[in-house]
Formats: structure tokens, C-alpha cells, sequence
């Protein structure tokens, strides 16, 4: 029962979510070297990130209405590289959450449909079973019938 204990799948999911870790390392070093990935993929979201964070701090701190300096561009760059990393980690591992979720209902829909037919087979055998004993019993009253006649008939 050792294998049921520890799934080649569980290991395999493991293995991937290792390796989104360097690949996002790769991918963060393409986008900051990358002017298009600065630009376009990077710095919007860390601009709104950065936006939505210091709005919150500011808030917290009871100041409103507090103009909010946008990053440099490398700071941008930077954060979005960050956060794109993180977001790949992040989502390789719901990835493989959803796999795993969608790998164990696919089993217990198979279990259920394993055992829902063992039932309906279980069921015809049990109907069966009554059928014969009702023929048995017919007959057996068929012949006690025949044995109360043949004894109640007067002897040669």
C-alpha cells in the first residue's frame, strides 16, 4: 500500500511547482533586460500596484486626498518583475491545486460509478434469487397438493 500512500501524480505536481520557481527567475530577468516587457508588461502593473499600496498606506495613516508620485521606470520595471514572478508561482501552483482536484473527483466519480454498478448487480441477483424461491415454493405446493390427493385417494 506504499504506492497508494504517496501517488506518482502528487510528485510529478511537486516537481513542477519546483521548477515555475527558476523559471520564473528567467522570466523576470527577460523582462527587466526586455525595453517591450518594461514598458508594456512590467510597468503598468507595478504602477497600479504601487498606486493601490501607498493609497492604503496613506489612508491608514489618515491622510486623503494625497497625490501619489508614479515609480522610475527601473523601480517599475523592477516591482513588475517581481510581481510577474510571483504571479507565475502562484499560478503553476492553483494549476496544479485545480489538476489535483479535478484528478480526485475524476477517481471518486469512477469509485461511485464502480460501486453504484456492484449495487445494480447485486440488486438483480437479489431479484433473481426471489424469483427462483417463488418458483420453488410453487412447485412445492404443487406437490404437497399432489401428495395430500394421493394419499386422500381411496386404495385398490
Amino acid at each position: 500500500m506504499v504506492a497508494g500512500a504517496f501517488p506518482i501524480a502528487k510528485l510529478l505536481y511537486l516537481g513542477v511547482r519546483q521548477l515555475s520557481k527558476p523559471l520564473a527567475a528567467r522570466i523576470k530577468d527577460g523582462a527587466r533586460a526586455s525595453p517591450f516587457f518594461r514598458q508594456y508588461i512590467c510597468g503598468p502593473p507595478a504602477q497600479l500596484y504601487h498606486w493601490v499600496e501607498m493609497r492604503t498606506k496613506m489612508r491608514i495613516m489618515g491622510f486623503r486626498g494625497a497625490a501619489i508620485k508614479p515609480l522610475n521606470e527601473e523601480a517599475a520595471a523592477e516591482l513588475g518583475a517581481e510581481l510577474l514572478g510571483e504571479a507565475i508561482v502562484f499560478g503553476v501552483g492553483g494549476l496544479c491545486i485545480f489538476l489535483e482536484y479535478s484528478r480526485q473527483t475524476t477517481n471518486s466519480k469512477k469509485k461511485e460509478d464502480e460501486l453504484s454498478s456492484t449495487l445494480e448487480s447485486l440488486q438483480e441477483q437479489v431479484a433473481e434469487l426471489n424469483l427462483t424461491v417463488e418458483t420453488l415454493d410453487a412447485r412445492l405446493r404443487e406437490l404437497n397438493r399432489v401428495l395430500v390427493e394421493v394419499s386422500a385417494s381411496p386404495k385398490k
